[in-house]
């Protein structure tokens, strides 16, 4: 046991926690969930991954690091019209659909045959909104804000990961001592809540199916790389369907997806934990223990954010998904023949549209899919013919 292995694990998940809850809060906010019932999401969502990563650590001797989705969240945050309920069963839907993937692996290799360029234009169509309004807060209180992201960017210069935790604790603390926050509430114990479920068409493949898709193409086909990549691995179905379990379990109290880290996952994998690999999976425990710590004072951070203000919590959701919509755009754009496909899935993923009750993000995806299809369907040489013929026509 080094000391390097319980500071790793636990500097990944306070990074992982404080500089993305924003993007929680602003996804219940967006169904429409009470500051209870946000307390509640924000409690078992961090029971599910302590257990998770405790288990599959032990259990695989190997540095299993879980996290919730980031982008899964950024995509219910982005839609509208869902009910709470409507975002429980959603959640449910994707966990039977995570434990299925898991069960079967056939299912995993079609999700990883989803070209990365559709993908990934998906994830930047849902995330770049989140972009846009972190810079319209600059007006809203620019006393507050300009500081905040001129030390966002200083601070990445040194250290990425600590950059969005270091504006949180700033702009709190700017917002405490310039009387932009009346008073801190009083601390209090999370409970859990039962919401019940409410099964729509339109919750199901508005939601449930991107949150899905997002789910597994931005976190965990990438969670199992980080850990590849640390040399080692991991048997695919059962890490997967862990987590998808776990989130079934979750559902029912507000608890969005869970799925393997990547960005956590790659500060717990690495040769600074330990120079042997056999002993990096002792991480697991300390980031589980720390989860635990997260849970059982989830009200009280819930009911923190509750109080400060609104630019400063719209902001630092922006900042903490900039890396995500830079990595995601560079991936849609790299390769030249699926430029059209994934620029067409970024712009009607962006753009809000909601056509018979489903979200832009399902949307995006099928018309993305659709222009590649075309595209690719013009290169057979059976389809050259109908395009000299109509070359000759114009």
């Amino acid at each position: 046991m080094r000391l390097s292995i319980p500071i790793q694990a636990f500097v990944a998940a306070i990074v992982g926690f404080g500089g993305t809850l924003a993007i929680v809060i602003a996804a219940a906010k967006a169904v429409g969930a009470t500051q209870i019932e946000t307390a509640s999401w924000v409690t078992t969502i961090c029971l599910a991954m302590a257990i998770e990563s405790l288990w599959l650590s032990w259990r695989t001797k190997m540095p299993v690091i879980t996290a919730w989705s980031t982008p899964g969240l950024a995509l219910i945050a982005a839609s509208s019209g869902f009910s709470v309920g409507e975002a429980v069963a959603a959640f449910i839907v994707t966990a039977v659909l995570l434990i299925a993937t898991g069960l079967f692996r056939p299912l995993t290799k079609l999700i990883s045959r989803i070209p990365p360029s559709v993908a990934s234009g998906m994830l930047a169509g849902i995330v770049v909104t989140f972009a846009l309004n972190a810079v319209k807060t600059v007006p809203v209180d620019p006393q507050l804000i300009l500081p905040l992201i001129a030390t966002f960017f200083v601070i990445r210069l040194f250290n990425p990961a600590l950059s969005v935790l270091a504006v949180l604790i700033g702009g709190g603390l700017a917002a405490f001592l310039t009387g932009r926050v009346g008073g801190l509430p009083t601390p209090e114990l999370s409970t859990l809540t039962l919401i019940a479920p409410d099964f729509t068409a339109k919750a199901i493949i508005g939601l449930a199916l991107p949150l899905y898709l997002v789910t597994m193409a931005s976190q965990n086909l990438s969670g199992l790389a980080v850990l590849r990549a640390a040399g080692y691995h991991p048997e695919p179905g059962p890490l997967i369907g862990v987590t998808g379990l776990f989130s079934l379990l979750s559902a029912p109290f507000g608890g969005s997806t869970t799925n393997l880290a990547a960005i956590s996952a790659a500060i717990c994998t690495g040769p600074d934990v330990h120079p042997d690999t056999a002993e990096r999976w002792k991480t697991g425990p300390f980031y589980a223990l720390a989860y635990l710590v997260f849970a059982i004072f989830g009200a009280s951070l819930v009911a923190i954010f509750a109080v400060l203000p609104q630019s400063l919590i719209v902001l630092v959701a922006g900042l903490a998904l900039m890396a995500s919509l830079a990595n995601a755009l560079s991936i849609a754009l790299k390769e030249e023949a699926d430029r059209m496909a994934a620029t067409v899935t970024f712009v009607v993923t962006a753009s809000g549209l909601t056509l018979f009750g489903v979200g832009a993000a399902f949307w995006g995806l099928i018309a993305g899919l659709v222009v590649l299809f075309l595209d690719r369907l013009k290169k057979r040489q059976s389809f050259q013919p109908l395009v000299r013929f109509w070359q000759a026509l114009s």
